[in-house]
C-alpha cells in the first residue's frame, strides 16, 4: 500500500477527518438550489430506467442508424468512404451534416457515439452511454442507461470554421446550457420507443435496420 500517511491537501480520509468533522464537510456542499453552470459546467449526465431487456436495447442503440429513431434532429445517416463513419445531417441547422463512429463493446454493453459537425476527420463530440441490467442496480427486469457527455474544449470554440455551411450563425457549443434538457428528451424518446416495441412483442431493432 502506499504510503500516504502525510496528510496531502483536498484528501479527506477517516484518517485525518473524523466523521464529525467530515460530516460538517458533507452538509456544507449541499444545497436546495444549485446553479445550473455548477451541475452541468463540464459534463452532462441523463439517465434513466427503460422497460425493455437490455441485451436487446444494447444491439439496438449499437447500430448507428438508431440515432434516427431517437434522437430529436439526427437524420439520413449513409455511410461514407470510411466503412466505420455515417454522415448525416442535424436538422437542428439548415446543411448541417453530422458524422458518427459508433464504438460498443458487446461485453460490457457500451455504446459510444464518436460525433462531429461539418466534418468526418476529428470526431471529437463524444457521447457515452451504457446499458445496465436493471436486476443487478434495481432488482428488476429491464435496463438502465446511463448517458454521459464531457464539455470538450471545441464546443467553446470550432477548430473547422472553414467546413462550415455558408451563412450558419450557431455553433454546436451554443447550445450547451440547453444539452441536458435537449438529452433528456431524447432518452425520453428513446424510453417509449423501446417499451413500445418491448410491450408489443416487436424487435427493438427494426427489419431496416438489419439490413
Amino acid at each position: 500500500m502506499a504510503d500516504i500517511s502525510e496528510p496531502l491537501d483536498g484528501v479527506f480520509r477517516v484518517e485525518t477527518h473524523p466523521r464529525a468533522a467530515n460530516t460538517a464537510l458533507v452538509v456544507d456542499k449541499i444545497r436546495s438550489v444549485y446553479p445550473h453552470q455548477q451541475i452541468y459546467g463540464k459534463f452532462c449526465p441523463v439517465q434513466g430506467y427503460v422497460d425493455a431487456p437490455p441485451r436487446e436495447l444494447y444491439e439496438w442503440l449499437s447500430d448507428t442508424r438508431s440515432l434516427e429513431e431517437w434522437t430529436y434532429s439526427t437524420r439520413g445517416f449513409t455511410r461514407t468512404e470510411r466503412p466505420d463513419v455515417w454522415a448525416g445531417y442535424d436538422m437542428l441547422n439548415a446543411d448541417t451534416k453530422i458524422y458518427v463512429r459508433t464504438e460498443a463493446n458487446p461485453e460490457a454493453m457500451t455504446v459510444d457515439y464518436h460525433c462531429a459537425w461539418d466534418q468526418g476527420e476529428h470526431l471529437w463530440m463524444i457521447y457515452l452511454m451504457r446499458v445496465v441490467d436493471a436486476r443487478t442496480v434495481l432488482n428488476k427486469p429491464g435496463s438502465v442507461v446511463l448517458w454521459n457527455n464531457c464539455r470538450h474544449p471545441f464546443y467553446d470554440d470550432n477548430p473547422f470554421p472553414e467546413t462550415a455551411p455558408a451563412g450558419r450563425e450557431e455553433w454546436v457549443g451554443d447550445l450547451w446550457d440547453m444539452f441536458w434538457a435537449g438529452h433528456q428528451i431524447e432518452l425520453d424518446n428513446l424510453t417509449a420507443i423501446a417499451e413500445y416495441r418491448h410491450r408489443n412483442g416487436l424487435p427493438l431493432t427494426p427489419d431496416w435496420m438489419r439490413s
